[in-house]
């Protein structure tokens, strides 16, 4: 064994920390394309249709002009946006008077909802796309369990975090289809609108959510939200650390603990010491991730982080938290990109994708709250427009003379 291991360096874990998050959104994208591929053939779901609050101040039509639909999806974009401003400084308002159990409410009515009504009705065109044999009592059973157990798995601590984790991406994909039914330029101009919001609300010093989690850490109170959390892998050693620490914080005796022996005899078990002693000293951050090091020795000490209520961040544990509505926004841009083609899903996906990475780059630099929409979210509207105009264009000239490449 060696006896002088190297430190872990941000190159080292960085990788695992973007994979655990980029995972669940990637399943997130994956399965909005996949209900876009199935159902959007239904004419009788077209997205003039849809009704919606980002269609309330305009409403496109074929006939209408390219400058008209700019300028109605303008319009439809502002509504949107001042409507989320004014919702999210009401729920700053409601955390600052302590209404955390109402906002707890709201939040779990507000699942019920996407999952029950949202999640009824595109199981609804499931059936009848793939013409399912089921009466109408056994699927509202069936509805109604589902509907219950995601709420209560969503506001429920003692559920497993898989289970957690699982009914938020089927949350986000649930809703962020939904917003592909609204119409294209809506659709393009609302995700650039709601990139610069995001941008807005999080770093400015008024922002909205901005105060929403300063209100947070002064209070060293969690804020009830959809967040995604993606649990980190702690090293065997650090929890050791931690529990010593609580015993002997609490002025418990380790020896006389009824549970499992943390310091049970087996083969290397005085390296394990040793390394352990290590961690006791001072050496926490060469055994934890980099997006959490800060963090983590920080909270040794006493403090603690929140996680943004829309962005990504850090939380108190060192887990990293994504916004649902980041993954809603995400999927939106490539549901929005399979109805052209695939070609230009593949492009929006990597641009996405690299952006998230990008975004997480710079939490670890700088440890504290990002928005997570603005990198991706212009970064795949800008490979979609190139996809579009060039790289379609070049591959189907090269196709056309017969030019493999």
């Amino acid at each position: 064994m060696d006896q002088h291991p190297r430190p872990a360096t941000l190159l080292d874990s960085l990788g695992e920390e973007i994979i655990r998050i980029i995972t669940p959104v990637s399943i997130c994208m994956f399965s909005v394309v996949i209900l876009v591929s199935i159902l959007n053939t239904n004419d009788a779901l077209s997205p003039s249709s849809i009704s919606t609050i980002a269609t309330i101040a305009y409403t496109e039509t074929t006939s209408d002009s390219e400058w008209d639909k700019f300028k109605g999806a303008l319009l439809n974009s502002l509504v949107f946006v001042t409507v989320v401003t004014l919702v999210t400084f009401l729920l700053v308002l409601l955390f600052y008077f302590r209404c955390t159990q109402f906002l707890k409410y709201y939040m779990g009515f507000s699942a019920f909802l996407v999952l029950g009504f949202m999640g009824g009705e595109i199981g609804l065109m499931l059936i009848q796309v793939f013409h399912i044999a089921i009466d109408v009592f056994s699927y509202v059973l069936l509805l109604f369990n589902f509907t219950i157990v995601g709420v209560l798995a969503v506001f429920m601590s003692k559920v497993p975090i898989f289970v957690t984790q699982s009914y938020m991406v089927v949350i986000g994909v649930l809703t962020a289809y939904w917003f592909t039914m609204l119409p294209e330029w809506t659709t393009w101009v609302l995700l650039v609108a709601m990139s610069l919001y995001d941008l807005a609300a999080v770093l400015l010093p008024g922002g909205p959510l901005r105060l929403l989690v300063e209100l947070a850490m002064s209070r060293d109170e969690d804020i009830p939200a959809l967040v995604y959390e993606a649990r980190p892998v702690m090293d065997p050693r650090v929890n050791t650390v931690i529990q010593r620490r609580v015993w002997r914080d609490s002025g418990v005796n380790r020896e006389s603990h009824t549970g499992p022996q943390v310091d049970s005899p087996s083969i290397g078990s005085s390296q394990n010491e040793r390394n352990v002693e290590n961690v006791e000293t001072g050496q926490v951050h060469e055994l934890s991730a980099p997006l959490i090091q800060q963090v983590r020795s920080r909270g040794l000490e006493g403090e603690n982080e929140n996680v943004v209520l829309e962005g990504i961040g850090l939380g108190s544990t060192g887990a990293i938290k994504l916004g649902l509505g980041d993954f809603i926004f995400y999927s939106v841009l490539v549901g929005r990109a399979a109805m052209y083609d695939f070609m230009t899903v593949y492009a929006c996906y990597l641009a996405i994708v690299a952006g998230l990475g990008i975004t997480l780059i710079l939490l670890a630099l700088y440890q504290k709250a990002l928005p997570a929409l603005p990198v991706s979210v212009l970064l795949g509207v800008l490979f979609y427009v190139l996809t579009r105009v060039f790289l379609e264009e070049f591959i189907v000239q090269c196709s056309s003379n017969l030019l493999m490449f």
